[in-house]
Protein backbone atom coordinates (compact mmCIF):
# COMPACT_ATOMS: atom_id res chain seq x y z
CA UNK A 1 0.00 0.00 0.00
CA UNK A 2 1.71 3.43 -0.86
CA UNK A 3 0.72 6.03 1.42
CA UNK A 4 0.55 10.03 -0.05
CA UNK A 5 0.01 12.93 0.86
CA UNK A 6 -3.38 14.55 0.88
CA UNK A 7 -5.48 14.94 -2.41
CA UNK A 8 -7.78 17.86 -3.15
CA UNK A 9 -10.72 15.19 -4.57
CA UNK A 10 -12.82 13.87 -3.30
CA UNK A 11 -13.92 16.51 -0.87
CA UNK A 12 -14.35 14.13 2.07
CA UNK A 13 -10.10 13.84 2.17
CA UNK A 14 -10.01 17.17 2.67
CA UNK A 15 -8.18 18.48 6.22
CA UNK A 16 -6.95 14.27 6.57
CA UNK A 17 -3.15 14.98 7.03
CA UNK A 18 -2.10 11.76 4.84
CA UNK A 19 -4.26 9.20 2.66
CA UNK A 20 -3.89 5.64 2.20
CA UNK A 21 -4.01 5.07 -1.92
CA UNK A 22 -5.23 2.03 -2.98
CA UNK A 23 -5.96 2.48 -6.64
CA UNK A 24 -5.30 5.42 -8.97
CA UNK A 25 -5.02 5.84 -12.89
CA UNK A 26 -2.67 7.77 -14.86
CA UNK A 27 0.93 9.28 -14.29
CA UNK A 28 2.35 12.60 -12.37
CA UNK A 29 -0.32 15.49 -12.80
CA UNK A 30 -2.32 13.55 -15.00
CA UNK A 31 -3.59 10.51 -12.34
CA UNK A 32 -6.57 10.26 -11.23
CA UNK A 33 -7.40 8.45 -7.39
CA UNK A 34 -9.51 5.64 -8.01
CA UNK A 35 -9.45 4.35 -3.96
CA UNK A 36 -8.04 6.33 -1.09
CA UNK A 37 -8.99 6.31 2.33
CA UNK A 38 -7.62 9.03 5.20
CA UNK A 39 -5.01 7.95 7.73
CA UNK A 40 -3.76 9.31 10.40
CA UNK A 41 0.26 9.80 11.62
CA UNK A 42 -0.63 7.10 14.60
CA UNK A 43 -1.59 4.21 11.90
CA UNK A 44 1.75 4.98 10.20
CA UNK A 45 3.59 5.27 12.98
CA UNK A 46 1.59 1.59 14.01
CA UNK A 47 1.83 -0.18 10.21
CA UNK A 48 4.80 1.33 8.62
CA UNK A 49 7.07 1.69 11.81
CA UNK A 50 10.15 -0.51 10.38
CA UNK A 51 10.26 1.76 7.47
CA UNK A 52 10.19 5.24 9.43
CA UNK A 53 13.59 7.09 9.62
CA UNK A 54 14.84 9.82 12.12
CA UNK A 55 18.06 11.51 11.34
CA UNK A 56 19.21 15.45 12.53
CA UNK A 57 20.13 17.73 9.48
CA UNK A 58 22.56 20.50 10.13
CA UNK A 59 21.58 23.37 7.78
CA UNK A 60 23.31 26.98 7.87
CA UNK A 61 21.20 29.87 8.23
CA UNK A 62 22.89 32.70 5.55
CA UNK A 63 20.48 35.64 7.35
CA UNK A 64 21.68 34.57 10.81
CA UNK A 65 24.90 33.21 9.80
CA UNK A 66 24.48 30.49 11.71
CA UNK A 67 24.31 26.81 12.06
CA UNK A 68 21.01 25.06 12.56
CA UNK A 69 19.59 21.55 13.61
CA UNK A 70 16.17 20.04 13.01
CA UNK A 71 15.18 16.33 13.76
CA UNK A 72 13.16 14.66 11.13
CA UNK A 73 11.30 11.80 10.70
CA UNK A 74 10.54 10.40 7.29
CA UNK A 75 8.92 7.57 5.57
CA UNK A 76 10.91 7.90 2.67
CA UNK A 77 9.90 10.79 0.78
CA UNK A 78 7.36 11.81 3.12
CA UNK A 79 8.12 14.09 6.57
CA UNK A 80 6.54 13.15 9.26
CA UNK A 81 7.95 15.52 11.71
CA UNK A 82 10.50 17.97 12.50
CA UNK A 83 11.48 19.80 15.61
CA UNK A 84 14.64 22.02 15.93
CA UNK A 85 16.80 21.58 18.17
CA UNK A 86 20.13 23.34 20.69
CA UNK A 87 23.38 22.06 18.48
CA UNK A 88 26.26 21.08 19.76
CA UNK A 89 29.27 22.22 18.57
CA UNK A 90 32.14 19.63 17.20
CA UNK A 91 34.27 19.69 14.58
CA UNK A 92 31.89 17.47 11.92
CA UNK A 93 29.25 21.50 12.50
CA UNK A 94 33.14 23.20 12.49
CA UNK A 95 33.74 21.62 8.95
CA UNK A 96 30.11 22.30 7.76
CA UNK A 97 29.93 26.17 9.28
CA UNK A 98 33.59 26.32 7.64
CA UNK A 99 32.20 25.07 4.03
CA UNK A 100 28.96 27.70 4.39
CA UNK A 101 31.31 30.74 5.12
CA UNK A 102 33.63 30.06 2.64
CA UNK A 103 30.54 29.83 -0.25
CA UNK A 104 28.87 32.88 1.68
CA UNK A 105 32.47 35.01 1.25
CA UNK A 106 35.23 35.45 3.34
CA UNK A 107 34.33 39.65 3.84
CA UNK A 108 31.58 38.27 6.24
CA UNK A 109 34.07 37.72 8.45
CA UNK A 110 34.98 39.81 11.53
CA UNK A 111 38.00 41.30 9.91
CA UNK A 112 39.78 44.00 11.74
CA UNK A 113 41.86 46.95 10.20
CA UNK A 114 45.07 45.48 12.27
CA UNK A 115 44.23 41.56 10.35
CA UNK A 116 43.53 43.27 7.03
CA UNK A 117 46.77 45.06 7.24
CA UNK A 118 48.95 41.95 8.20
CA UNK A 119 47.20 39.89 5.88
CA UNK A 120 48.27 42.99 3.09
CA UNK A 121 51.65 42.62 4.30
CA UNK A 122 52.35 38.97 4.09
CA UNK A 123 50.87 39.57 0.57
CA UNK A 124 53.13 42.54 -0.17
CA UNK A 125 56.05 40.32 0.27
CA UNK A 126 54.99 37.15 -1.15
CA UNK A 127 54.70 39.73 -4.79
CA UNK A 128 58.28 40.98 -3.96
CA UNK A 129 60.09 37.73 -2.44
CA UNK A 130 58.11 34.71 -3.99
CA UNK A 131 55.90 31.73 -2.66
CA UNK A 132 58.28 31.12 0.35
CA UNK A 133 55.31 33.60 1.84
CA UNK A 134 51.96 32.20 2.30
CA UNK A 135 49.10 33.17 -0.65
CA UNK A 136 46.42 34.47 1.61
CA UNK A 137 44.19 35.69 -1.19
CA UNK A 138 40.38 34.78 -1.11
CA UNK A 139 40.50 31.87 -2.89
CA UNK A 140 43.67 30.90 -1.40
CA UNK A 141 42.11 30.96 2.18
CA UNK A 142 39.02 29.41 1.38
CA UNK A 143 40.70 26.66 -0.49
CA UNK A 144 42.76 26.21 2.87
CA UNK A 145 39.75 26.38 5.28
CA UNK A 146 40.64 23.39 7.06
CA UNK A 147 44.02 24.44 7.69
CA UNK A 148 42.74 28.06 9.78
CA UNK A 149 38.62 28.09 9.46
CA UNK A 150 37.62 24.78 10.97
CA UNK A 151 39.99 25.07 13.97
CA UNK A 152 38.46 28.52 15.06
CA UNK A 153 35.25 27.13 14.85
CA UNK A 154 35.06 23.99 16.07
CA UNK A 155 33.83 25.60 19.72
CA UNK A 156 31.08 27.86 17.72
CA UNK A 157 27.72 27.61 15.79
CA UNK A 158 27.52 31.37 15.01
CA UNK A 159 29.61 33.67 13.43
CA UNK A 160 28.85 36.17 16.18
CA UNK A 161 30.16 33.99 18.41
CA UNK A 162 33.61 34.76 16.29
CA UNK A 163 36.01 37.88 17.63
CA UNK A 164 38.21 39.60 15.74
CA UNK A 165 41.02 38.25 17.73
CA UNK A 166 39.74 34.33 16.92
CA UNK A 167 40.31 35.49 13.48
CA UNK A 168 43.60 36.78 13.60
CA UNK A 169 44.44 34.10 15.80
CA UNK A 170 43.66 31.37 13.23
CA UNK A 171 45.31 33.54 10.35
CA UNK A 172 48.44 33.52 12.25
CA UNK A 173 48.55 29.78 11.92
CA UNK A 174 49.24 30.03 8.47
CA UNK A 175 52.42 32.00 8.79
CA UNK A 176 55.21 29.11 9.69
CA UNK A 177 57.34 30.94 12.66
CA UNK A 178 60.51 31.50 10.88
CA UNK A 179 58.49 33.95 8.48
CA UNK A 180 57.16 36.10 11.38
CA UNK A 181 60.52 38.07 12.62
CA UNK A 182 60.90 38.67 8.93
CA UNK A 183 57.20 40.19 8.36
CA UNK A 184 58.13 42.71 10.87
CA UNK A 185 61.42 43.83 9.74
CA UNK A 186 60.81 43.67 6.27
CA UNK A 187 57.04 45.04 5.80
CA UNK A 188 56.43 46.81 9.30
CA UNK A 189 53.26 48.01 9.86
CA UNK A 190 54.92 51.51 10.59
CA UNK A 191 57.60 54.05 9.55
CA UNK A 192 58.94 56.66 11.99
CA UNK A 193 59.30 60.06 10.79
CA UNK A 194 62.66 61.88 11.69
CA UNK A 195 59.56 63.93 14.34
CA UNK A 196 58.97 60.15 16.03
CA UNK A 197 55.90 60.55 14.55
CA UNK A 198 54.41 56.65 13.65
CA UNK A 199 52.76 57.04 10.15
CA UNK A 200 51.02 53.81 9.21
CA UNK A 201 51.95 52.28 5.99
CA UNK A 202 49.26 51.66 3.64
CA UNK A 203 49.89 48.09 2.01
CA UNK A 204 46.96 48.44 0.22
CA UNK A 205 47.21 51.27 -1.82
CA UNK A 206 47.53 51.13 -5.67
CA UNK A 207 50.70 52.25 -5.97
CA UNK A 208 52.37 50.22 -3.70
CA UNK A 209 53.34 50.45 0.19
CA UNK A 210 52.47 54.33 1.26
CA UNK A 211 52.15 56.59 4.20
CA UNK A 212 50.73 60.20 4.34
CA UNK A 213 53.12 62.20 5.53
CA UNK A 214 53.13 65.82 6.72
CA UNK A 215 56.36 67.57 4.32
CA UNK A 216 58.78 69.66 7.45
CA UNK A 217 58.36 65.90 9.20
CA UNK A 218 60.60 64.74 6.59
CA UNK A 219 63.67 67.57 6.57
CA UNK A 220 66.88 66.84 7.03
CA UNK A 221 66.00 62.64 5.32
CA UNK A 222 68.30 62.01 2.47
CA UNK A 223 67.57 58.77 2.16
CA UNK A 224 64.43 57.72 0.93
CA UNK A 225 62.04 55.35 2.97
CA UNK A 226 62.26 51.67 1.85
CA UNK A 227 60.87 48.12 3.02
CA UNK A 228 61.50 44.62 1.86
CA UNK A 229 65.45 45.34 2.71
CA UNK A 230 65.45 48.17 0.92
CA UNK A 231 64.18 46.77 -2.65
CA UNK A 232 60.96 48.60 -2.11
CA UNK A 233 61.03 52.66 -1.86
CA UNK A 234 57.58 53.66 0.02
CA UNK A 235 55.55 55.59 -1.90
CA UNK A 236 55.08 59.43 -0.07
CA UNK A 237 52.17 61.26 -0.12
CA UNK A 238 53.27 64.69 0.72
CA UNK A 239 51.27 66.93 2.59
CA UNK A 240 51.01 70.79 3.70
CA UNK A 241 50.65 71.63 7.04
CA UNK A 242 46.97 71.52 6.57
CA UNK A 243 47.13 67.95 5.61
CA UNK A 244 46.53 68.88 2.22
CA UNK A 245 48.52 66.67 -1.01
CA UNK A 246 50.66 68.77 -2.44
CA UNK A 247 53.55 65.86 -4.09
CA UNK A 248 53.75 61.92 -4.32
CA UNK A 249 57.29 60.68 -4.55
CA UNK A 250 59.68 57.57 -4.68
CA UNK A 251 62.75 59.88 -4.69
CA UNK A 252 62.77 62.29 -1.72
CA UNK A 253 66.13 63.44 -2.08
CA UNK A 254 65.53 64.58 -5.85
CA UNK A 255 61.91 66.05 -4.58
CA UNK A 256 64.42 68.26 -2.52
CA UNK A 257 66.80 69.06 -5.22
CA UNK A 258 64.09 69.63 -7.47
CA UNK A 259 60.47 70.63 -7.18
CA UNK A 260 60.76 71.11 -3.88
CA UNK A 261 61.20 75.37 -4.67
CA UNK A 262 58.41 75.46 -6.49
CA UNK A 263 56.45 74.27 -3.63
CA UNK A 264 58.43 76.02 -1.00
CA UNK A 265 57.17 79.56 -3.06
CA UNK A 266 53.47 77.85 -3.47
CA UNK A 267 53.42 76.98 0.11
CA UNK A 268 55.25 79.63 2.09
CA UNK A 269 52.86 82.63 1.23
CA UNK A 270 49.86 80.10 2.50
CA UNK A 271 51.23 79.01 5.87
CA UNK A 272 53.81 81.87 6.95
CA UNK A 273 54.23 80.65 10.18
CA UNK A 274 55.69 77.08 9.06
CA UNK A 275 59.44 77.29 8.19
CA UNK A 276 60.19 76.94 4.48
CA UNK A 277 63.89 76.53 4.35
CA UNK A 278 65.93 77.10 1.16
CA UNK A 279 67.73 73.76 1.73
CA UNK A 280 65.14 71.23 3.53
CA UNK A 281 68.20 68.20 3.34
CA UNK A 282 69.93 69.93 6.12
CA UNK A 283 67.23 71.49 7.61
CA UNK A 284 65.47 70.22 11.26
CA UNK A 285 62.37 68.31 11.10
CA UNK A 286 59.35 70.03 12.72
CA UNK A 287 56.03 69.48 13.91
CA UNK A 288 55.81 73.12 14.75
CA UNK A 289 54.62 76.52 13.61
CA UNK A 290 57.56 78.85 14.19
CA UNK A 291 56.76 81.11 17.30
CA UNK A 292 55.34 84.41 17.02
CA UNK A 293 57.47 87.38 15.08
CA UNK A 294 60.20 85.47 13.70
Amino acid sequence: MAVAQPSSRPPRWRGAPYIAVGELTGTAANGRILLAAPISQAEIELHFADHIESADEISFDRGAMALRVRRKRTLHAITLSEAPLALSPSLETAKIFADSLAAAGLDRLPWSKAAKQWRDRVMFLRKAEGESWPDLSDDALAARRDDWLVPALSDKTSLKELTAGDLSDALMTLLPWDLRARLEREAPTHFEAPTGTMLAIDYEAEQGPTIAVRLQELFGLNTHPSIAKGAVPLVLELLSPAQRPVQVTRDLPGFWRGSYAAVRTDLRGRYPRHPWPEDPATALPTRRVKPRGT
